[in-house]
């Protein structure tokens, strides 16, 4: 606008300069020596005209100006309208969402508070005379027994609960302080041990003691009735240690929810005795595991580091003796937070070297990206050195002499190997870095050698003997009999097209399946069946029962 106005003001100018240059050049006139031809008449009315069209041209451009500053300020007002708009739509749609949400959740708790009702109603005790009445407190079953103050504890949503519990067992066991009715209960309902597991937290607040009553939990953790070498092959065993470490990692989960419980007034130094002791009595058992026979998954020293993690008790244990049992539970999925509890984050270049120098590159990946270290350990040279040592270790000394079971083992070795890396790849997102194709298309050749070397053992298999029509005994089958052309046609060549490789292949689940030695000391195959597993990754043994 400044130098609008400016060059307003000189156009303006325009006429003295005019008039000035008219008395000089008269003055000039006055004096000239010669006749000029040119005339003052002539130089006038060349800048009156120039005058004009600058004039002209000036306010043409100010019709301009204002016309865009018009448009502008339209376009900033409709712009202004269209985001007006926008917001009020999204906060309609945001409305409507927390409306279907809070619906969707009253829906819920009254299915489950009916659900509750009706199960209530069923264990009403029928009389003599065929009439129903309504239990007393004695009456009631076991599973429904449950003291109303504590009930009312976990239906309030101030203290952060759910509003009704769907096992209120477990707030009966915990009251009682009955640990092995709570042992029996998970094993019971080992299907549902997800949801399971989310209430035991809640359910521990019911419990006079909640540390002393997991510490009490674990007195059958070692049992001096099973021999060592079979510890493995106890499934009862089995799954009493797994449940041990569970209720462990749910007081883990209670103590760290400082609007449930303070964790100063649950782990007492009374408790931290005890816990103390408990871990000098494990701790001379953990001089006998074996690194490689453990294969990373270890449930003795996994209980071991997370009765230290849970009860806060690891500075008064040596670092170097926990620094050796970290690779024995480098398979589990904890052994991450694990670490990080007991303060071993420093220590993990170290575990991570002793796990590539023992052959197990893929649990070295895993913890490499739990701790950010993938810089000094890259993952695609780890993998790849996983699986040149696994095709080493399964290629047969002598080809022509293996046996078909024997090649049939390599085969599946390789399998599992394959298996292995492929699942690291993508749980990582590391496809850019190392293209799984090459590696889809060996396990598609390994599954078709696997299926023919099948189809023909079976089709070397002898034919039973045909019985006669008549169903009495068995006569021998006629060989030597020439069939009509007429009467049995030729069967096509491709009547029966060759079976195509083309399914999919299903990768293996969780990274928590373990299973038998690939390397020695390294395997990451998973077993058939998913159906028998903690929501923490323990998997229940289909025999075992408490």
């Amino acid at each position: 606008m400044e130098d609008t106005h400016s060059v307003s003001t000189l156009i303006d100018s325009t006429t003295s300069k005019i008039h000035q240059l008219q008395k000089a050049f008269a003055e000039l006139e006055g004096h000239r020596a010669v006749t000029l031809n040119l005339k003052w008449k002539e130089l006038e009315e060349h800048f009156h005209g120039l005058e004009k069209s600058l004039k002209r041209r000036f306010h043409e451009l100010e019709g301009q100006e204002k016309e865009f500053e018009t448009r502008t300020v339209e376009a900033q007002r409709m712009l202004e309208k269209r985001q007006a708009a926008v917001v009020a739509k999204e906060q309609a749609q945001l409305e409507t969402l927390q409306e279907k949400r809070d619906a969707a959740i009253y829906a819920i708790t009254n299915a489950r508070e009916k659900q509750r009702k009706v199960s209530t109603e069923e264990s009403t005790i029928v009389t003599d005379d065929g009439q129903a009445g309504s239990p007393t407190v004695e009456e009631k079953p076991p599973d429904v027994m449950v003291s109303d103050s504590n009930l009312e504890e976990m239906k309030s949503p101030e203290n952060g609960s759910i509003e009704v519990m769907s096992y209120p067992q477990l707030v009966k066991f915990c009251e009682q302080m009955d640990s092995e009715g709570l042992h029996k209960f998970i094993s019971d309902n080992r299907k549902n041990l997800a949801a399971i597991r989310e209430e035991i937290p809640l359910a521990f607040r019911a419990a006079a003691n909640p540390a002393f009553f997991v510490l009490e939990s674990l007195k059958d953790f070692y049992r001096l009735e099973v021999p060592t070498m079979d510890v493995k092959k106890d499934s009862n065993l089995l799954g009493v240690r797994r449940t041990c470490i569970m209720l462990m990692e749910c007081l883990s989960i209670l103590l760290t929810n400082p609007e449930l419980v303070s964790a100063s007034d649950v782990i007492t130094a009374e408790v931290k005795e005890m816990a103390e002791a408990v871990a000098e009595e494990w701790k001379p058992k953990l001089d006998t595991l074996d690194m490689d026979a453990s294969n990373g998954n270890s449930l003795e020293a996994h209980a071991f580091l997370q009765l230290l993690a849970t009860f806060g008790i690891a500075s008064g244990f040596d670092e170097e003796q926990l620094f050796r049992l970290i690779p024995m539970v480098s398979r589990r999925r904890q052994t991450a937070d694990l670490c990080r509890s007991l303060g071993l984050t420093e220590r993990m270049p170290g575990v991570i070297e002793v796990l590539v120098n023992s052959g197990r590159q893929i649990d070295a990946v895993n913890l490499a990206f739990a701790f950010e270290l993938t810089e000094q350990f890259s993952p695609v040279p780890l993998l790849k050195s996983y699986l040149k040592e696994a095709r080493k270790a399964c290629s047969p000394v002598k080809p022509g002499n293996a046996s078909p079971t024997a090649q049939n083992e390599v085969n599946e070795r390789e399998l599992t190997a394959l298996k292995a890396v492929i699942k690291c790849v993508e749980e990582h997102k590391l496809e850019e870095q190392y293209p799984v194709d090459p590696l889809q298309k060996r396990i598609l050749q390994l599954e078709k050698a696997k299926a023919d070397k099948k189809r023909v053992t079976e089709a070397a298999k002898p034919q039973p003997k045909r019985p006669r029509a008549n169903g009495v005994g068995y006569v021998p089958r006629v060989t030597n009999v020439v069939a009509d052309k007429n009467f049995y046609p030729r069967v096509a060549d491709n009547r029966y097209p060759p079976y195509v490789y083309d399914r999919q292949f299903v990768y293996p689940g969780p990274a928590d399946n373990h299973c038998p030695s690939l390397l020695g000391s390294a395997t990451y195959n998973l077993p058939p069946a998913h159906g028998n597993y903690f929501a923490t990754g323990y998997q229940y043994q289909p025999a075992y029962l408490h």
